[in-house]
């Protein structure tokens, strides 16, 4: 556990996932939480749900907690840093930051020196505690500030440590990653339907389907393409369907897709910079 003060500057979809895991996951306790947000109704939800203590003003988290979370949007990012110059202790306190797009040094040169910043990629799946969460080490941040942002995203599902340069990358493969995979799912809830499943069989179909075969590469750490080879017999009905997919270039779409939102994460990257000027 914790036994250290966590606020959330941002009571959004994030910070309520956060909240939630840290909760059940007896990381930390409601006590311990504290969160701002400009909006009522959110500080609402979040004191009925979780009895944490909530505030529209960002002061009294700044100065009440120990480890800060920046839960916004990028673009009210450099706002909240004006508001961290005036904090006092600001070197005693961590600060994590999940805003996407925004690199940590901007954030570090914009607050002042002896800023213990770490920044975190997390995915839309930290909702229900299966999240993947990518973790970069601020220039100041200590390695046990690196270890207490590991057990916050270890509450709402996995993580890796990378390299901060690695963070668009990151980006473009499990930050949209969800996105494709729903798409996905829906196309073949959809060719369910167009071979004549009812739309409420097609859809148990497909998600089981996807669900079962994902842990079952996790579980066997078996390579991909060997799980495919396993079930693909000779004329049969799969290596029907996986031509049918290589004609369609579903390969090389999903790798342009992920390129694609990897080169949409630098171009903003280099517009959220222009913020901090």
């Amino acid at each position: 556990m914790i036994n250290r003060n966590i606020g959330f500057i941002g009571a959004g979809n994030m910070g309520k996932a956060l909240i939630n895991g840290l909760i059940r996951s007896k990381v930390s306790s409601k006590e311990l939480i504290i969160c701002s947000d400009p909006c009522e109704d959110k500080l609402n939800s979040l004191r009925n749900e979780f009895s944490v203590i909530t505030s529209v003003n960002n002061s009294k988290v700044l100065n009440t907690a120990d480890i800060i979370i920046l839960a916004v949007k990028p673009k009210i990012i450099p706002a909240i840093c004006k508001e961290i110059k005036n904090c006092a202790r600001i070197e005693e306190k961590l600060f994590i930051s999940v805003a996407a797009g925004i690199p940590s040094n901007a954030i570090e040169s914009y607050i002042g020196s002896n800023t213990r910043l770490v920044r975190v990629m997390p995915n839309v799946a930290v909702s229900v505690m299966e999240g993947m969460s990518a973790i970069a080490k601020g220039k100041d941040a200590t390695v046990e500030d690196v270890e207490t942002t590991k057990k916050i995203f270890n509450s709402v599902g996995e993580f890796m440590e990378v390299d901060e340069s690695l963070m668009d990358a990151v980006t473009g493969l499990s930050g949209s990653g969800p996105g494709y995979i729903f798409l996905i799912i829906e196309a073949l809830i959809d060719a369910g339907v167009r071979v004549g499943l009812p739309r409420e069989i097609s859809l148990k179909l497909a998600i089981q389907t996807m669900l079962g075969s994902v842990k079952l590469m996790a579980v066997t750490g078996e390579h991909p393409a060997k799980l495919k080879d396993s079930v693909t017999s000779p004329g049969g009905t799969t290596i029907a369907g996986i031509h049918a997919m290589e004609a369609g270039a579903l390969r090389a779409t999903l790798i342009n897709a992920v390129e694609a939102s990897t080169n949409r994460s630098k171009e903003m990257k280099e517009q959220y910079l222009k913020m901090f000027l």
